[in-house]
């Protein structure tokens, strides 16, 4: 009994403002004073232009992250949690002229933003390319399966960024957040793995700063699955095409290697960022 209640007073004091300040520090040390008032910073954009009526911002970290997936040969795309949309649009404007994507989004309002930022920031001819759904896709897998060759899925996450800058939400975080986030992660990451076809690329994406919901979640794909395989093993990621025409991103970006992957943060990043990704390939038959 002694164990158990000293377990219930360590959980209750991670708690609120407090307590995120100890589980975080825990995790970054002495650098974690310089990330959290980078954190706290002015947001900087990317503009991407997709040749609609109106360009769209968002993180350059987010736009480096997207464009990680290679598009070339896919034929079918899915983008599992799309809102609010800008990852979509890195990938729509430059997926192959006989490609097309799907986009979800469970939340209906959120479905709705995201099919305004379709409309506005795309052309018809790419538009028309675009199916927009609305379900949750942790249970697609439950009726199909090996449909998809290429899948992005930026999950949904801590986001601490948010939570630093509204002090309700601050009040209220626990480490039971992140132990729930990382277990709906882990059900759409392995239904998305499930969607994808032999052959097929996957990138798995968060904004969260801790590793039980980046290098946590994705340790348990390679424990179940034989053939899921990582990239950039033995290189790190770079933008490999000419996106000039698109966007302009900031030459500061620093990737920080993780277990899996890598996290962009925005005390050494020039404020993009926070974001973490990894590239999975499922090996070919």
């Amino acid at each position: 009994m002694g164990k158990k209640n000293a377990k219930k007073n360590n959980a209750a004091k991670l708690c609120g403002k407090d307590g995120f300040e100890e589980y975080y520090a825990s995790i970054f040390g002495d650098r974690w004073q310089a990330l959290k008032e980078a954190l706290a910073g002015e947001s900087v954009y990317a503009c991407w232009n997709g040749g609609g009526t109106e360009p769209y911002y968002l993180d350059p970290a987010s736009v480096f992250a997207a464009l990680q997936l290679p598009l070339e040969g896919a034929e079918h795309i899915l983008d599992m949690c799309a809102a609010p949309g800008g990852k979509t649009l890195v990938i729509s404007s430059r997926m192959p002229e006989d490609a097309e994507l799907v986009s979800n989004e469970r939340s209906p309002a959120r479905k709705n933003r995201l099919a305004q930022v379709v409309q506005n920031c795309l052309p018809e001819e790419i538009r028309n390319r675009i199916k927009i759904s609305c379900s949750d896709g942790a249970k697609w897998c439950t009726t199909q399966t090996e449909v998809y060759d290429r899948i992005l899925l930026d999950a949904p996450c801590s986001s601490e960024r948010h939570v630093l800058a509204d002090e309700k939400y601050l009040s209220q975080w626990s480490p039971s957040r992140i132990k729930t986030l990382s277990m709906e992660q882990w059900a759409l990451l392995s239904s998305a793995y499930r969607l994808l076809v032999s052959g097929g690329y996957l990138l798995y994406s968060t904004c969260a700063l801790c590793p039980a919901e980046n290098d946590g979640v994705v340790s348990r794909l390679f424990g179940k699955f034989d053939d899921a395989e990582l990239c950039f093993t033995d290189s790190e990621p770079a933008v490999k095409e000419n996106i000039e025409r698109f966007c302009s991103l900031p030459p500061l970006i620093q990737l920080e290697r993780t277990e899996y992957g890598f996290h962009i943060l925005p005390d050494k990043s020039s404020q993009c960022g926070p974001i973490w990704f990894t590239l999975i390939h499922k090996k070919a038959d």
